[in-house]
């Protein structure tokens, strides 16, 4: 028992080695508990959003050797019919659309003949583009992000909003100008909702459970009420160029893009998905049914391109699910999703960079048009989600025979492999990234170790990692929901904008001088917005 144990530990140890660079997120939010263990390989929980991810995969597995048991008994018969049905996609049985008979897949030239694949070296280093001293406050490095100029923004546009509201309906005897100092205090205000999780920025000045007197005094009610009244970041419509329903928060968007590339540089090992944005689960369970029926859903999507190594979001895409809008048209969401795939990675060509995606967005032609700029890509596939055109029909469906766990296949397209691996279902992967000759291993608390090829191993490691910041990081979005699309868009952006200040805070000089928690850093950065004295966090 002694020696398995130690057998055990190296294979687990080796496998850590490989993915060093992860460490860094264990405890990103300095908040782990007994459930987040340093081993890349375990869920955060015993729900995991990384569980989830991957067993929906396997439940559509699980759903398709059904579909297909009443079905093997013809298996010998179809030979013709499944070179002819296979270029259509069509017929029971033959495979999803667009995939490859075994002949057709053989003239596009796939092979179970393996070769080793090779990635060129990264070509940067990751990590904060500046060093910042280790006096910095919160707000410093929350206004990398959100300068002064962009405040300033702010209120120069909320004013011209206000004077032509007022022209338009009548004075408002009530209003003055707002100034840097009160927008920043108003910024503040509404970022206390993600400290203190209320969803009524207003209940600071109640008498409530939510109040919150320390700094209900900083500014009236009814002040308050009017600069939220007013508040806008694009006052008038520009004439032309605009993109369409986001005109009013797109200069915001691409001054906070700008600066998310200038201040940091992300590792190789970077991942493609939509974030988790909705509200918080245990905020959700106390809602009565009619309140849940009162809430309007959301009408844009968010995607990001996010470090894998510690979880800073270095580039957001936002589309609204209506509108005129070139992504908004396209109904095909296959499509839809490789465009945003693009402009994700639009500023990552040619520097050796790996990517993960889920099953919307890995797709054969896209993965090859990355590779000619230098992206190598890492993509779970899924027969009903992803775009399987190219692909051998023989690997995207089960076989007759029953697998054996951990057991895997491969086929190769010049040094694209198609990899279905088998762990109480089938779980299909596409990647350039990672040579099909290399293995691995998962390693769960209940089940022990399973054999997996390299790229399998890698594609959980990485996105355990950002479940993990997801499951922590929607703990601290601001609570706060306007009606209006364009102020749900700007406070989503804040959220990240404070997320990713936390992450170069821990990463600087200034955590070995004061480790705050992801809580503390919020509940300071909100006192430093409202310019208190006294700007300690609550301990």
């Amino acid at each position: 028992m002694a020696e398995c144990g130690r057998k055990a530990l190296s294979l687990l140890e080796a496998a850590r080695s490989r993915y060093e660079s992860l460490q860094i997120s264990d405890d990103v939010f300095g908040e782990s508990g007994d459930d987040s263990s340093d081993n890349p390989f375990y869920s955060t929980s015993g729900d995991s959003d990384s569980d989830n991810y991957i067993a929906e995969v396997g439940e559509e597995d699980q759903q398709q050797q059904q579909q297909q048991q009443p079905q093997q008994h013809h298996h010998q018969k179809r030979g013709d019919k499944e070179s002819r049905g296979g270029a259509g996609g069509g017929g029971s049985g033959a495979g999803p659309p667009g995939s490859l008979s075994r002949s057709q897949a053989e003239e596009e030239g796939w092979t179970e003949t393996l070769q080793d694949v090779t990635v060129p070296p990264f070509k940067e280093t990751y990590g904060p583009a500046q060093k910042m001293p280790a006096t910095a406050t919160a707000l410093d490095f929350f206004q990398l992000f959100v300068p002064d100029n962009c405040i300033q923004n702010m209120v120069t546009q909320t004013n011209m909003y206000a004077k032509k509201f007022q022209e338009r309906f009548g004075s408002d005897e009530g209003w003055r100008p707002v100034t840097a100092q009160e927008m920043k205090a108003f910024l503040g205000f509404v970022t206390s909702t993600s400290v203190h999780r209320c969803e009524s920025v207003l209940s600071i000045w109640s008498s409530g459970f939510f109040s919150n007197r320390s700094i209900a005094l900083k500014m009236s009610q009814a002040r308050f009420e009017k600069i939220l009244k007013y508040f806008h970041i694009v006052a008038f419509r520009p004439s032309q160029g605009s993109n369409q329903g986001l005109y009013k928060i797109q200069p915001f968007l691409d001054s906070l893009q700008q600066s998310f590339s200038c201040t940091f540089r992300p590792s190789q090992t970077q991942v493609l998905h939509e974030p988790l944005i909705d509200e918080d689960p245990v905020f959700i369970t106390t809602c009565t049914e009619r309140e849940l029926r009162k809430r309007k859903k959301r009408k844009f999507s968010l995607w990001v391109r996010q470090c894998t190594s510690t979880g800073f979001i270095c580039q957001i895409s936002v589309h609204l699910k209506e509108g005129t809008d070139s992504l908004a048209t396209l109904k095909n969401k296959p499509q839809l999703h490789s465009l945003v795939a693009k402009q994700l990675c639009q500023n990552i060509s040619g520097k050796n960079t790996i990517i993960f995606t889920g099953p919307s967005i890995t797709s054969l032609s896209l993965f090859t048009e990355f590779s000619k700029q230098d992206i190598y890509c890492c993509g779970l596939l899924s027969t009903r989600k992803s775009d399987c055109t190219g692909l051998p029909q023989s690997m995207l469906v089960c076989g007759s025979t029953p697998a054996q766990r951990g057991q895997s296949r491969v086929m190769m397209k010049g040094s694209m492999s198609l990899i279905s691996w088998y762990n109480k279902g089938h779980f299909r992967f596409l990647t350039n990234a990672y040579s099909p000759t290399k293995q691995g291993i998962i390693i769960k608390r209940k089940s022990g170790e399973i054999p997996c090829p390299l790229a399998v191993e890698a594609f959980a490691a990485h996105l355990s990692y950002i479940c993990k910041y997801d499951d922590k990081y929607s703990k601290y979005f601001i609570f706060h929901k306007p009606n209006k699309t364009w102020q749900q868009v700007f406070w989503l952006s804040i959220s990240i904008a404070i997320n990713n200040a936390y992450i170069l805070y821990k990463m600087s000089d200034a955590y070995t001088v004061k480790r705050y928690s992801r809580a503390q850093f919020g509940e300071r950065l909100v006192r430093e917005l409202l310019d208190l004295d006294d700007c300690s966090p609550t301990q």
